[in-house]
């Protein structure tokens, strides 16, 4: 499928990529950062950690190593690279199906000094706050995570440390973005140690595990569509991502949070359209169902060139209809890049300690359940108004 063919119709920044003229502006200084130089990559077998990678290797880098919890992410990673030319300078390149949170990744770590530092290791779903327990395993990811590079980090520092964030980490209302707004506070206590910046993020339309991708799944299963009738969101394409995060690793100062520089009116798009538009592009007409009932009893098989599909009212916790970038309290410059914009952060000081002790209190306290995980959330993140419904995505189409 040509996503930025589907989605250029809507989506101003794909059907004009933006980000082509600050790589073409910051090319030689890139290269100067890039060339000769030894990368980690954490979390590298995903859409956008597999799109940093691809933009990273232009610019030759003499060693490139990815972790990744997937093996079977990373070995089509490996065929997809050497597949094309990216690797055909020979850098040193290796892959290790390896947890960040494992002492083997300490090993991998301290094998070596690193130019770089890139996390794309994380729990991105907003369904990954089922319960309790879904909550520990993604603030263990999100947070001890980061917490465990840092550290690592200030021991062997780089000269650049990047570590994806998101757009839910601005006036955040669902634990997956609080987690990543406590990531950002943690990166930012250490931004006079060493170089550290991160990325506030639009959806990466089409990416793996994606609702977009879901559509394709779902096509292919001779299944029904179904999606949210009243959440917008900005869009990038795969490429786009790969793209603002090389950009948002170098350049700025140590501490800016970047984001794509997109129109908050123009530029937000409804998943219903998308999906409305990706039927089209399929050569299907929609028929419009009263429920996943309905949905899933339509003869798909025998109803040639019709596809059902139902449209619901958002009723699960945590879930903004709509995303924002950065708040108004914030210090952020839109002037100074063409594609990019950035925030400008205050001091920050911050245990990492305590920050795992008052976790840990909770996880292992039997009596304890989720909302106690949101409290101390709340200690590291005032601004966290989580939405709680008593419903999850999980028990949706």
């Amino acid at each position: 499928m040509n996503i930025s063919k589907l989605l250029s119709t809507r989506v101003r920044n794909i059907k004009e990529n933006p980000f082509i003229h600050d790589l073409i502006t910051q090319s030689e200084f890139l290269n100067s950062k890039i060339n000769k130089k030894k990368i980690l990559i954490i979390g590298g077998a995903g859409t956008i950690g597999s799109s940093y990678i691809q933009q990273i290797l232009k610019y030759k880098p003499s060693k490139i190593t990815v972790v990744d919890i997937n093996e079977n992410g990373l070995t089509e990673l490996t065929r997809d690279l050497r597949s094309s030319n990216l690797l055909d300078y020979n850098p040193e390149y290796i892959t290790y199906p390896v947890n960040l949170l494992s002492n083997t990744f300490d090993k991998i770590f301290n094998s070596d000094t690193w130019d770089v530092v890139s996390n794309f290791s994380a729990h991105k779903h907003v369904r990954s706050e089922k319960d309790k327990i879904s909550v520990e395993a993604l603030i263990k990811n999100n947070v001890f995570g980061a917490i465990k590079l840092l550290n690592l980090s200030e021991g062997n520092p780089p000269n650049y440390f990047f570590s994806v964030s998101t757009d839910k980490a601005a006036n955040p209302v669902n634990i997956m973005g609080a987690s990543k707004s406590l990531m950002e506070k943690l990166i930012l206590s250490k931004k006079n140690n060493f170089r550290v910046s991160t990325a506030r993020f639009a959806n990466v339309a089409f990416s793996n595990g994606s609702l977009l991708d879901g559509f394709i799944y779902r096509l292919n299963k001779k299944q029904p569509l179904s999606c949210p009738s009243d959440i917008k969101r900005f869009f990038v394409t795969p490429e786009q991502s790969g793209q603002i995060c090389l950009l948002a690793t170098f350049l700025g100062d140590s501490g800016n949070i970047f984001f794509p520089k997109l129109d908050f009116h123009k530029d937000q798009i409804y998943f219903k359209d998308i999906a409305l538009d990706y039927l089209k592009e399929e050569g299907l007409e929609p028929i419009y169902m009263n429920s996943e009932k309905e949905a899933k009893e339509y003869d798909i098989v025998n109803n040639s060139g019709q596809y059902p599909i139902y449209f619901f009212k958002t009723d699960t916790s945590g879930e903004k209809t709509y995303e924002e970038f950065y708040t108004e309290e914030e210090d952020y410059n839109i002037k100074k890049y063409d594609s990019l914009g950035f925030i400008n952060t205050p001091e920050v000081k911050i245990s990492f300690q305590q920050v795992e002790d008052d976790f840990e209190a909770v996880f292992s306290d039997l009596d304890s359940v989720k909302l106690d995980i949101v409290k101390v959330i709340n200690k590291y993140v005032p601004d966290f108004m989580h939405i709680e419904t008593g419903k999850h995505l999980d028990q949706k189409m």
